[in-house]
């Protein structure tokens, strides 16, 4: 009808404007069926909604229109509803004789919070249930405001963007390790009528993307939090909302965890990802194809550590966890790196292509290396640190590592010589950007100076520097092999 009708007024020449509230409960037919007379100009549509338009509403609709997004009435403006409506005959009580006090209008206008619907519930709740006082007048003081709204309007809907908006904003806020902030939203979204449960979810979620091995103790926190609401409810459930997340609002933070996606990622591109044979379950195979042969018992060695290889051998010293520097988590670092250096420097392929020729250095002396390559790692350590030890290097050293195809003297060197810095020689244009690879992990500053030369030409490659390095001290294992 509406359509027909404004189909006629424009052969009269006039326009047609079209308002449907709450257009957001329209199907998508009935959205679809508005579509060719909005473009053909037969009218003019305006639609209202609560509801986000670019969720709620067809985005052929919306791609045809202008939004416009209206914001909370200020406590001036819900001062004018008010008074308006007092004033008015047609449609308000400009026929009855209100008289309102200032401190009435105060309170309804901070307790409305923007919302004049509220505003003007209580107003007529007010006049509506205040008798008349000798004189004819309705007199509505502070007493008869507070009874007619006494808690405050809270703008939040639980499936709309008020909802999203707070939620994000809560997570953010102890993400940015800001409790004040925290509580606030919380405590909004809680006196709106959110599910403490659907809180308590996030709060998990939170635990591990955001504080994670920073402080590992973080999850069993919200889990005891979200036990304890179920066994007592509220209102004292509130207690253990509001300690589960001041505890991750006050914890230290690490998004180390999301290391797993880029796993993930990892999968979905590597093809070539065959378990490595002595990781294999020998509980089946063992006899008839070897499965499990060659596997070292981490147990059997100090720390329970050995190195061995656990990746698919395409991925042999990819990096997926880099442990940030906060809480537990930084005192686990050291470590995990240091795991990390003797793996990729101890494996006989990597140390035979780097650092010894076995044709060109056979012997008892290469049979002690590979034993200690492939077996003790521990020595790896011994012969590192007798290295720096003749070295006496310094944090303002400037060194240069000749074999830094692997890192194994490298990375100690950093630590070493944070100050002075650390230039480092690799055989071939692949090391070097392994070791690249590798370095995205350690800070700016601290990174090595990385070039690709042979050691007979390293003269001619400094050579042909506008700047040459005056190196302190100069290492190497087993270069002149």
């Amino acid at each position: 009808e509406a359509i027909e009708e404004a189909k006629i007024n424009r052969e009269k020449g006039q326009k047609t404007i079209l308002f449907i509230d709450e257009v957001h409960r329209f199907n998508k037919a009935q959205q679809d069926a508005l579509l060719p007379h909005v473009e053909s100009g037969i009218l003019t549509l305006i639609g209202a909604t609560t509801e986000n338009p670019y969720f709620e509403v067809n985005k052929a609709l919306v791609s045809r229109s202008r939004i416009f997004q209206l914001n909370p009435l200020n406590d001036d403006d819900i001062k004018e509803v008010i008074l308006s409506c007092i004033q008015d005959k047609e449609r308000g009580y400009g026929d009855l004789n209100v008289k309102i006090s200032e401190e009435a209008v105060s309170h309804i206008v901070r307790v409305a919070n923007g919302d004049a619907r509220s505003a003007l519930n209580a107003l007529q709740l007010a006049v509506e249930t205040t008798p008349k006082n000798k004189d004819e007048i309705i007199e509505i003081g502070l007493t008869e405001a507070e009874e007619s709204i006494q808690s405050r309007a809270v703008l939040y809907d639980k499936d709309g963007d008020s909802h999203y908006d707070t939620i994000s904003a809560f997570i953010k806020s102890i993400r940015g390790s800001d409790p004040d902030a925290s509580l606030y939203w919380m405590a909004k979204m809680l006196y709106a009528g959110e599910d403490p449960r659907f809180i308590l979810r996030r709060l998990i979620i939170l635990a591990a993307e955001d504080v994670g091995l920073a402080d590992p103790n973080a999850l069993n926190v919200v889990i005891s939090a979200a036990r304890a609401y179920d066994y007592v409810g509220m209102p004292e459930g509130q207690f253990h909302l509001s300690q589960a997340c001041l505890y991750l609002a006050t914890a230290p933070k690490s998004n180390s965890t999301m290391a797993f996606f880029d796993a993930i990622e990892m999968v979905k591109k590597e093809r070539d990802s065959d378990v490595p044979n002595h990781l294999k379950d020998g509980n089946r195979d063992k006899n008839d194809f070897g499965h499990g042969k060659g596997y070292i018992y981490p147990h059997a060695y100090r720390e329970h550590w050995v190195d061995q290889q656990y990746l698919p051998t395409s991925l042999q010293g990819k990096m997926f966890y880099d442990p940030s520097e906060m809480g537990y988590e930084k005192s686990i670092k050291e470590n995990v790196i240091k795991n990390r250096e003797l793996q990729l420097a101890s494996s006989q392929e990597a140390w035979q292509d780097n650092f010894i020729n076995s044709d060109e250095a056979p012997g008892l002396k290469n049979n002690w290396l590979n034993r200690a390559i492939g077996q003790t790692p521990e020595i790896l350590r011994e012969v590192r640190q007798e290295i720096f030890n003749l070295a006496q290097v310094n944090r303002e050293t400037l060194l240069l590592d000749l074999t830094g195809g692997t890192g194994f003297l490298t990375w100690e060197a950093i630590r070493r010589c944070f100050a002075g810095g650390v230039w480092t020689r690799s055989d071939t244009q692949a090391q070097a950007q392994a070791m690249l690879e590798w370095c995205k992990h350690i800070a700016l500053l601290n990174r090595p100076e990385l070039f690709v030369s042979s050691i007979d030409d390293l003269d001619n490659y400094f050579s042909a520097l506008e700047e040459k390095p005056l190196f302190d001290v100069i290492i190497g294992l087993d270069i002149l092999n």
